[in-house]
């Protein structure tokens, strides 16, 4: 398996792109104006307790005040404001925890009015980024996350990642975080520090530290509301969490990220500061590497599968409906039943694909093909739990009820990857229509099915723009054609032809009906 990370950079935005064996699996847009991204940490001011929901409203600088809830306070929370107050008075100068006296836990089903008073200084971290018509939703249960280790403020406890599994790696790693750990703070390891030696813990260990000193000494005299801790540049944050020695490339257009991150990079795994590549070309990088194509074929409400098959993706306020469709089809498979579980493990897969990708969250419903053998509806729940493995959003998967739903609930921390693939009609009119390129797309799908089939002396008629476009350069799209299947197709413009207008006859120059 092979993975790159294209970056797309341009005076505003970068663009992130995560492909897996060539196929776009993730994509990240990190913008100037995004003030509010997730693990910031803010100095703010509690606008009001509202009893009725046991929560809090703060000011952290959105338009709309940011959401607090009791369950979000955390324990310590009267030990964080001891901590805040006095660092403004001027008592505490001493960050480090190690002589800082903690006071008594909150109750755990306790009212916010208890703790929480109106205009009250309070430390917040973002949890969930502003999301349509809501603003963040906040915690003041704070933690700063690194590269093998999260560093958790006025906690004693050392906790684990439960994915690794060997019972003897779990307990080298508590007994040497033991050890290394600082008084007042906590550690979660992350399942990244499998096989780390305790020299890049400590150091990682060492950096949160460090950060904690400087976002404390930021809170005397710091205006309400602003920034004390922000998270690293999203390239960095996106490596901190997503890299791995799987990685094959990373590949860059901007010079100064370039740099950025192979300095990173020499930090966290310098034997792979080397995968790290300038790209310099007239071609857009994301042209080179086929996103943009991918893009515009995976963003529709129509997504197109291997061998005929298509999801339709719909989405309403309260969730996302995902139908899986056969399409009209030949396959080799000995009966329905076969036929709906071949098309739906491809499904499962590509749903997969298309949460992470598109950042789903919330309640996901997907209406797989029926089928009626409970050994066949184990083997789709077991390979979409498969599939999803490598999610990093927290989530859960219901078995197949037995009309062929499967419920999926994602954590939602931002907003839904939503990238507009329609567009107007080169035909006039007020409709607008799928990107040509997706056009194309399938004219290439229908067109491996007719070849395939036994077809002989295939002609395509099409508008000339689109003739020209699948004739002209070396190699040409069609001599592709005739490489992978031996078979040469006649491609006749048309004058007469919409731009998007198409169709193939066979050596009688008779229709071929072809059904999606």
């Amino acid at each position: 398996m092979n993975k790159e990370l294209i970056i797309r950079s341009s005076s505003s935005v970068v663009d992130f792109a995560l492909l897996k064996d060539g196929k776009l699996i993730e994509l990240h847009k990190d913008e100037d104006e995004n003030k509010f991204n997730v693990g910031d940490i803010y100095i703010a001011n509690v606008r009001k307790a509202v009893s009725g929901l046991n929560a809090a409203f703060v000011n952290v600088g959105y338009e709309k005040d940011a959401f607090l809830h009791y369950h979000d306070l955390g324990p310590k929370l009267p030990t964080l404001l001891k901590y805040i107050k006095s660092i403004s008075t001027g008592k505490l100068k001493d960050y480090s925890l190690q002589n800082f006296t903690f006071e008594k836990d909150i109750d755990k089903n306790g009212k916010i009015a208890d703790v929480l008073k109106s205009k009250q200084s309070v430390l917040v971290q973002i949890a969930k980024e502003p999301i349509s018509t809501k603003g963040p939703r906040i915690s003041s249960e704070l933690s700063i996350a690194g590269r093998y280790i999260v560093l958790v403020p006025f906690s004693d406890r050392i906790s684990i990642s439960q994915k690794i599994e060997s019972k003897e790696e779990k307990a080298r790693l508590k007994r040497l975080v033991t050890s290394i750990r600082p008084k007042g703070f906590g550690v979660i390891v992350r399942t990244v520090a499998q096989g780390v030696k305790v020299a890049e813990l400590d150091k990682d260990l060492q950096n949160l530290v460090d950060k904690w000193t400087t976002m404390s000494k930021k809170i005397k005299g710091a205006h309400h509301p602003s920034k004390v801790l922000g998270e690293m540049n999203r390239a960095s944050s996106i490596l901190r969490d997503i890299f791995n020695d799987s990685f094959t490339s990373i590949t860059v257009d901007d010079e100064t990220l370039y740099y950025q991150i192979k300095e990173y990079l020499s930090e966290i795994a310098p034997h792979k500061e080397s995968i790290v590549k300038l790209y310099n070309s007239q071609v857009p990088i994301f042209e080179k590497f086929g996103i943009e194509r991918q893009i515009k074929t995976s963003f529709g409400q129509t997504v197109s599968m291997s061998r005929g098959a298509y999801l339709v993706i719909e989405h309403t306020e309260a969730l996302h409906v995902v139908d899986v469709n056969s399409g009209n089809r030949s396959n080799k498979a000995k009966s329905q039943e076969d036929t709906a579980l071949e098309v739906n493990l491809i499904a499962a897969s590509e749903v997969a694909r298309q949460l992470s990708l598109r950042d789903m969250g919330g309640i996901i419903v997907v209406d797989f093909i029926d089928m009626a053998k409970a050994e066949n509806r184990r083997k789709l729940f077991n390979h979409l739990k498969d599939e999803m493995k490598e999610d990093r959003a927290k989530h859960k998967i219901l078995p197949p009820s037995k009309f062929g739903l499967i419920q999926i609930t994602r954590q939602r921390v931002r907003p839904e990857m939503n990238i507009k693939t329609r567009e107007e009609n080169p035909n006039g009119g007020t409709n607008e229509i799928e990107a040509p390129i997706v056009i194309v797309e399938k004219l290439q799908g229908q067109l491996n099915r007719i070849l395939k089939s036994g077809a002989k002396k295939v002609t395509l008629h099409a508008h000339p723009f689109v003739a020209a476009y699948l004739t002209k350069g070396f190699p040409s799209i069609r001599s592709k054609w005739f490489l992978e299947h031996k078979k040469w197709v006649k491609v006749m413009p048309r004058d007469a032809y919409t731009y998007l207008e198409y169709n193939f006859t066979d050596a009688s120059g008779k229709d071929i009906k072809i059904v999606n």
